[in-house]
């Protein structure tokens, strides 16, 4: 696994310098090599071909007489380089494959690893960390310090961890303008980490078909500056309503009071019902 150290491109998203690069630039880098070396290759095919069939074009003046000594089938022709260019194209191309197979799994075990354990400890407290919870159809994410929201913010240039998982059914967590795709199973955590690094707002989608809402199971991403961030995060404390009724519209707040004189947060589900698993969504979580 290698980080960047010093003279970092423009595009790099860093945390606090310690040069760990954000997976959108890495599967960026990948793409454009590919594309290059592709359009490379396919230049130099296409001419060559092209320069033969213009070299080797029948010429009725030049055209060797019908008496010529010609090789019979299965005669090995005589002369020539023996060889040499076939060998010298085999090897080099051989040479050219195997560094972008071997530089390509490297660079995606540099994701797949999670960059941010590769942080000093020093500044591993930086890192963000997020629980992901999928359901139908929606997404709740929890902070460090307990609040929740259906919303997820995070700042710019900084290493966001997400421990994902699933209420219910198989979904699956993905940002794709950030980069960032993770499976959400009833019952596991699954990890996946990005680096924002541009303010703004995006959008969180499920990639898991699962019921008659799942086109709808999506989630604002707001990315903010981390003066911004610090300020939104230091005005939450603990468990809380979410921030507002999840982009699909399928679920709303209410307030109820059990009891004991204690307020009770309820989430309930629209009258919605799942063709797919033949029960209503429902969802509900008790806030003392």
């Amino acid at each position: 696994m290698v980080l960047t150290r010093n003279g970092l491109a423009a595009g790099d998203a860093v945390l606090a310098g310690s040069g760990v690069r954000a997976p959108a630039e890495v599967f960026n880098d990948i793409f454009v090599v590919f594309l290059v070396l592709g359009t490379l290759v396919g230049v130099v095919v296409i001419s060559y071909t092209l320069y033969n069939a213009y070299k080797y074009r029948y010429r009725a003046e030049k055209d060797p007489a019908p008496e010529a000594d010609r090789p019979e089938l299965g005669e090995l022709p005589e002369g020539g380089g023996k060889g040499k260019k076939l060998f010298l194209s085999f090897t080099l191309s051989a040479i050219i494959v195997l560094s972008l197979v071997v530089w390509t799994y490297a660079s995606l075990l540099y994701v797949e690893n999670g960059a941010a354990q590769a942080v000093d400890e020093s500044n591993a407290e930086d890192a963000l960390d997020v629980q992901v919870d999928g359901f139908r159809f929606g997404w709740e994410f929890t902070y460090p310090n307990g609040h929740s929201s259906s919303t997820l913010r995070v700042p710019r240039d900084r290493v966001v961890n997400l421990s994902v998982t699933s209420l219910d059914v198989f979904h699956n967590f993905g940002i794709p303008e950030l980069r960032v795709k993770s499976d959400a199973i009833p019952g596991q955590t699954t990890t996946a980490w990005f680096v924002a690094e541009e303010t703004g707002t995006y959008t969180a989608n499920c990639y898991e078909l699962c019921g008659s809402g799942h086109s709808y199971m999506t989630a604002e991403v707001i990315v903010m500056s981390p003066a911004a961030y610090q300020e939104w995060y230091n005005g939450t404390s603990g468990p809380s309503p979410a921030d507002g009724p999840a982009a699909n519209g399928t679920e709303s707040s209410t307030n109820e009071t059990d009891g004991h004189g204690s307020e009770m947060n309820a989430i309930e589900p629209a009258t919605t019902i799942d063709a797919a698993a033949g029960a209503p969504v429902a969802r509900a979580t008790t806030q003392p």
